[in-house]
């Protein structure tokens, strides 16, 4: 089990970030909004709690996505006056004030996702509008390594504190935006406010996907098992995701 974890985190974030590197900023969040790391979280804690235990945790976890909304929306806002690192802990202090709210509401599953659609459409709609075209640059080798060490980091801890934390707190605090943050506090360093902006964008557009992987997988774990329940839950957040990108490129988000 270590060495899974050890293996497969390291892994996806090394291709989303090559990935991001090929077809510029928003695709890099539109990637990072995939649950690469939140997805190995609840599959660990369903294989170490037990599958009633991670289908409270994904739940908390889909409902984190608005979290991870307020992040962007603060972060996107903050970025257009302030630097990079002002703007990260700004953001994370949003994240950590409605994670905060967040665990002292209790809603059924679905009126809680369609709670989260209607906030990430009403939060996209409120990002500054740039229209700027993307710049697309090469950042230091070690990055790729660093965010590697981070990621696989976080994923060691959440997973280890899960029994003491809750399956509620574990799920809300999952989505926690590790790659967001890395992903635009380099970018904005490197590239700009504009494009950090496009790739907090890529984020929100990539966390439909996010919500129904872990909507699929809280309705079905307990009664389908795991393995069924998280490869409807893959297929599905790759439909979503897909139809996303068709969006994008439709509106020319993404040449």
């Amino acid at each position: 089990m270590l060495l899974f974890k050890l293996l497969l985190t390291p892994l996806f974030i090394a291709a989303v970030t090559l990935a991001g590197r090929r077809w510029g900023a928003l695709v890099s969040g539109w990637l990072v909004g995939l649950p690469l790391t939140s997805a190995p979280v609840v599959l660990f804690i369903a294989l170490e709690q037990g599958t009633a235990f991670a289908s409270r945790a994904a739940q908390g976890t889909m409902t984190g996505t608005i979290s991870v909304a307020f992040f962007c929306l603060a972060y996107s806002w903050l970025s257009l006056r302030l630097n990079w690192p002002v703007c990260l802990l700004l953001g994370w202090g949003v994240f950590f004030a409605s994670t905060f709210l967040l665990e002292r509401v209790s809603v059924p599953l679905l009126p809680s996702f369609i709670a989260i659609l209607i906030m990430l459409a009403i939060i996209t709609a409120a990002l500054p509008k740039d229209r700027r075209p993307d710049i697309l640059t090469t950042p230091p080798n070690w990055e790729i390594g660093a965010r590697m060490i981070v990621a696989t980091l976080f994923v060691l801890a959440l997973t280890g504190s899960a029994a003491f934390l809750g399956p509620q707190l574990s799920g809300l605090l999952t989505p926690f935006p590790l790659f967001a943050s890395i992903v635009a506090a380099f970018t904005h360093s490197f590239q700009g406010a504009i494009a950090a902006r496009r790739v907090l964008r890529g984020v929100l557009a990539g966390a439909y996907a996010f919500a129904v992987f872990f909507l699929i997988v809280s309705g079905l774990i307990e009664h389908a098992g795991i393995v069924t329940a998280f490869v409807l839950a893959l297929l599905g957040a790759c439909f979503v995701q897909g139809s996303s990108l068709w969006v994008l490129r439709r509106y020319g988000e993404v040449r």
